[in-house]
């Protein structure tokens, strides 16, 4: 096979954050967020160049070990060849460690990118491979479907690929988080999580799980008894005392509230006439941000956006 081609001019990808779970779909539930990282990338004649603002521009790498480019790098593999040399510029505005699918959404931009860089890449790499691929680099596909995807989703792995269903959440769904100034690293929160947990708890979560996607899409005021959480919540809460009081805060008001992802950010679903209204809950501890629903999932911009 010949190798690829690439386009001399720059692309501009967008990406939007994630919160997984949303309560009982652990591991399988997905919901985009309109909060996004931006990165312009440009093949170039040798070398490579990375630029970081916002998030993580005092602390991640600016060299191979740089998500966005490791991701990329796995694309071209599968695309067919690497580009002589890169030039990545990114705009970092999802935090790092809170919850919030910064690690996904960096994977997905790579991914994304290099296709879009890539002459024939949509054909060489369609959506579900850019989905399988994604989900081999993050681990999971939870998050990773969410972004590429926007909306709702519901993923799962059938034979050691990654698949996933797209939903349209309820227009009158408002999406509140409450993030934190202090990180939980993924490892940690799922180092907390037991290797077995009771049947009758397992068999709650498959019936809220079943719950929620009727609620999310159609019924939002099913959304408190839908969000309801026995498997990994509570197991967690030690890492995250603040966020865990937050959560049974919020809910205590019936306010249908979880972690997000792993946390420590906690997510609110609430609608247009309450949501400004629970920014009042965030404290001193978090900040609170009112988002909208993303349902474009990641993409190509024009530069000039």
């Amino acid at each position: 096979m010949a190798p690829p081609a690439f386009r001399a001019a720059a692309v501009r990808v967008r990406v939007p954050a994630t919160s997984a779970n949303l309560g009982p779909g652990f591991d399988a539930f997905g919901l985009a967020l309109g909060l996004y990282d931006d990165i312009v990338v440009r093949v170039a004649d040798s070398g490579l160049t990375v630029d970081i603002a916002g998030e993580g521009a005092e602390t991640l790498a600016r060299d191979e070990r740089h998500l966005v480019v490791r991701a990329m790098r796995a694309a071209f593999d599968r695309l067919g060849g690497q580009p002589r040399g890169l030039e990545v510029v990114c705009a970092n505005r999802i935090p790092h460690g809170r919850g919030l699918g910064s690690s996904s959404a960096a994977i997905c931009a790579g991914i994304v990118a290099a296709r879009a860089v890539t002459i024939g890449g949509p054909a060489a790499l369609d959506d579900a491979a850019m989905l399988a691929l994604a989900s081999e680099l993050e681990g999971h596909p939870d998050n990773v479907a969410a972004c590429l995807a926007g909306g709702f989703t519901i993923a799962w792995t059938d034979e050691d690929s990654a698949r996933a269903v797209r939903l349209d959440p309820a227009a009158e769904v408002v999406p509140v988080v409450f993030i934190p100034s202090t990180e939980v690293l993924t490892e940690t929160a799922r180092g907390l999580l037991p290797k077995t947990v009771p049947l009758a708890d397992a068999a709650a979560n498959a019936g809220r799980s079943a719950l929620l996607v009727e609620a999310l899409t159609r019924r939002p005021g099913l959304l408190l008894a839908a969000t309801e959480d026995r498997l990994h919540q509570d197991y967690r809460a030690a890492a995250m005392p603040d966020s865990a009081a937050l959560v049974a805060a919020l809910r205590s008001e019936g306010v249908p509230a979880v972690i997000s992802g792993a946390g420590p950010t906690v997510l609110a679903l609430s609608d247009e006439a309450g949501a400004d209204k629970l920014l009042q809950f965030a404290g001193e501890s978090f900040a609170a941000h009112r988002l909208r629903l993303d349902r474009d999932g990641a993409g190509v911009l024009p530069l000039d956006g």
